[in-house]
């Protein structure tokens, strides 16, 4: 169903599934409640096209008042934490990329399959994140979009993006940027750790009981 999270092992990861308790009034959803059709055999993926069908998606939601979780998924290193911190309390999950990646079937995860391009998974979760979405990203220019509709940004080491930080963070990207062009090395991020999942499961399963909370469902 899932890879091991950090060092947990895979039936560990389903006893929390099934031990949690879930937030009160929410239930996973599959494909079909979220106006997906179910395919048998494969994952559901979108095209950027596909976005009207989305939008009747993001209208079941509203309807129901929901929140959404958007995974930028092309490296994401959290994935499969994403997905039992959303199943967990019945959250729908969108990950987008450039091409097709796994998702697990009847959790409520839909494929979106975008252009290839250097923005294009950016400019699909910024046109289609709503205020009290959770955005999970390491992209900061891509935060900075989603922060300004009100959305709860997570980047995959677990520390927040917030208004106060995010002026800083991109001046130093720009820095960072700079010295490269300039032939200077600034290094690459390090490897994520035990310490970083943890931290982002704690974030995040945070940050979507606040959305619950405040959009409760009806």
């Amino acid at each position: 169903m899932f890879a091991a999270v950090g060092r947990l092992p895979e039936l560990e990861v389903l006893l929390a599934l099934l031990d949690r308790p879930r937030h009160s009034g929410h239930k996973p959803l599959s494909q079909t409640a979220l106006g997906y059709p179910a395919v048998s055999g494969a994952p559901r993926m979108l095209s950027q096209q596909d976005g009207v069908r989305h939008e009747q998606a993001r209208a079941l939601d509203q309807e129901l008042e929901l929140i959404e979780i958007f995974v930028d998924g092309d490296g994401c290193p959290v994935k499969d934490e994403t997905y039992v911190v959303a199943t967990r309390y019945g959250v729908p999950v969108a990950l987008v990329a450039n091409s097709r990646i796994h998702v697990p079937e009847d959790f409520g995860v839909k494929m979106v399959v975008v252009d290839h391009g250097p923005d294009a998974a950016d400019d699909w979760i910024a046109e289609h994140v709503r205020a009290g979405d959770v955005v999970v990203t390491a992209d900061i220019p891509l935060a900075a979009r989603c922060l300004d509709v009100g959305a709860r940004v997570l980047g995959t080491t677990g520390r927040p993006f917030s208004e106060d930080s995010i002026g800083d963070r991109l001046g130093m990207r720009e820095l960072k940027e700079s010295l490269r062009g300039a032939g200077i090395s600034s290094g690459g991020p390090p490897p994520i750790s035990d310490k970083d999942r943890s931290r982002f499961l704690s974030k995040l399963d945070e940050f979507v009981q606040k959305g619950l909370r405040e959009y409760p469902s009806s």
